[in-house]
């Protein structure tokens, strides 16, 4: 897949702040009321917080994705114990026309995360058959009192029939307004008559 098929979709008139430091961030405009409301949003108001592993140089860590489909237990990649390149050997199975919806659940460390987006495109013999772009947001470094974040993406429904049943790759991105991808893998979806 060619990486100019992962690249975030530009927003008219949108500006790139500049890149601060997570003090200067908290000393910012300290009478500004939106931009204390702002701070807060991204937990920067409080005294202290943990700013993160600081063995582990990682702004973004996404910890786990799953396929959440109601009434079946989750299809879960731990990326904590999980080797991403394993995942092109590994299919998630899912059945025809299963309505389901992607969690996913990360932290942040060290930094401001401004724009973190989840992008996905999904081939089938090798023609593009979907591309996701989700907005998952601005984040501050995540704390005791909110150890990770979550964000549930929208109802997505499989395929089905004869021509929607097979195999499909996919190639996801976690990228951020800076353009840095925080995470980047392959990984296979195999459309079936039922869940076996």
């Amino acid at each position: 897949m060619a990486d100019d098929e992962l690249a975030a979709s530009a927003t008219e008139g949108y500006k790139v702040g500049e890149k601060k430091t997570l003090d200067e961030y908290k000393n910012l405009d300290a009478e500004d009321e939106s931009l204390n409301k702002w701070k807060a949003s991204l937990g920067l108001s409080g005294a202290g917080g943990a700013a993160g592993d600081p063995s582990d140089p990682r702004t973004v860590v996404i910890e786990k994705l799953s396929l959440k489909v109601e009434g079946r237990p989750d299809i879960e990649v731990d990326f904590t114990k999980t080797d991403i390149a394993a995942l092109k050997d590994t299919p998630f199975v899912v059945k025809e026309k299963a309505e389901y919806r992607i969690y996913i659940q990360f932290k942040v460390q060290h930094d401001v995360i401004s724009g973190l987006k989840y992008i996905q495109v999904v081939k089938r013999k090798g023609i593009t058959v979907d591309k996701t772009e989700e907005m998952l947001g601005s984040y501050g470094p995540n704390n005791a009192a909110s150890p990770f974040y979550s964000k549930t993406l929208p109802i997505e429904v499989a395929p089905d029939g004869i021509l929607g049943r097979g195999t499909y790759n996919a190639r996801t991105r976690f990228i951020d307004d800076d353009k840095k991808v925080h995470l980047e893998f392959d990984w296979v979806i195999e459309i079936k008559k039922d869940w076996a």
